[in-house]
């Protein structure tokens, strides 16, 4: 029997991902991208010419709490999605950025924050007609 290298194992195992298993990693990932502070970063930093430091991220996003912040950063750099730069100096300055992968994720959430701001009168209108509906029953 031969056996595989580590590559090898994780290209067999990258076939057999099915999102919709909940023990699956792509699950997983699924659940983290969806959140609503990881678009909001990631989109941040796609709109934004170079590095973010995160005092303007955090001006840049609109009810963004320090620690969900600090939460959401820290979890998109565990990822590979976002790379964190610490230059010493007084005080000490620190810089986010898209990688590559964070990059290519980015064209997706982009599109979704603009679907919806194109759409939120539609969703709107839809919520209401569905009330008046709901609340006749």
């Amino acid at each position: 029997m031969a056996t595989m290298t580590a590559a090898q194992r994780r290209e067999q195992a990258r076939f057999a991902y099915d999102a919709f298993l909940r023990e699956c990693p792509t699950n997983q990932l699924l659940a983290r991208l969806s959140d609503k502070w990881v678009s909001l970063v990631v989109s941040a930093l796609a709109g934004h010419e170079g590095p973010m430091r995160y005092s303007d991220l955090g001006r840049k996003i609109a009810g963004v709490s320090q620690k969900m912040l600090t939460q959401t950063l820290r979890t998109l750099e565990r990822d590979g999605i976002v790379a964190r730069t610490v230059t010493p100096s007084v005080p000490v300055r620190v810089d986010y950025e898209l990688t590559d992968l964070g990059r290519s994720l980015s064209g997706l959430l982009l599109a979704v924050k603009d679907w919806a701001e194109t759409h939120m009168d539609e969703v709107a209108d839809a919520r209401e007609t569905y009330d008046a509906a709901a609340g006749a029953a």
